[in-house]
C-alpha cells in the first residue's frame, strides 16, 4: 500500500507582468532549484489558510488568494507529493527576505522555464510560460 500522497500548497504571486519564484537555500531538500512558495498544509486547514499561513512563514508578508489555478500529483524525493498551485497577489510590499530561499526573483511568465524548477512545480511552469 503506498501512501497518500503530501499535501502541499503554492504561490503563484502576481506583481503587475512579473511572477515572485524563490530558490531553496542550501540544506533545504531541493536546494538550488526554484518553486513558488507555499508548503505542507496541516491538519483542520484548507489551502488557502495554509498558504497565507507558509507565505507569512517564510517570506514575511501577507497575500491575498485567489482561484485554484491546478494541482499536481507528482513523484518527487522518493514520495508523492500533491501540489495545488493558488493565484495570488500581495497585501503590501514586496518580500525582501525568505527564511527558506537564498534568492527570489520577478520574472515574467515567458522567462519562467530558464530556471531550474523543483519536480512539482513544473507543470504549473509549463501552463504560465505558455510551453
Amino acid at each position: 500500500m503506498t501512501a497518500a500522497p503530501l499535501d502541499v500548497v503554492a504561490a503563484v504571486i502576481v506583481d503587475g507582468d512579473r511572477i515572485l519564484a524563490c530558490r531553496r537555500r542550501e540544506g533545504k531538500a531541493d536546494a538550488g532549484r526554484w518553486e513558488f512558495p507555499g508548503g505542507k498544509v496541516e491538519p483542520g486547514e484548507s489551502p488557502a489558510e495554509a498558504l497565507v499561513r507558509e507565505v507569512r512563514e517564510e517570506l514575511g508578508i501577507d497575500i491575498r488568494i485567489g482561484e485554484v489555478l491546478r494541482t499536481d500529483v507528482t513523484d518527487a524525493a522518493g514520495r508523492s507529493i500533491r501540489l495545488t498551485c493558488l493565484a495570488a497577489t500581495l497585501s503590501g510590499e514586496r518580500p525582501t527576505d525568505s527564511t527558506d530561499h537564498d534568492r527570489m526573483e520577478w520574472v515574467r511568465p515567458a522567462e519562467l522555464s530558464a530556471l531550474d524548477w523543483a519536480e512539482p512545480d513544473l507543470p504549473m511552469v509549463r501552463e504560465l510560460s505558455g510551453g
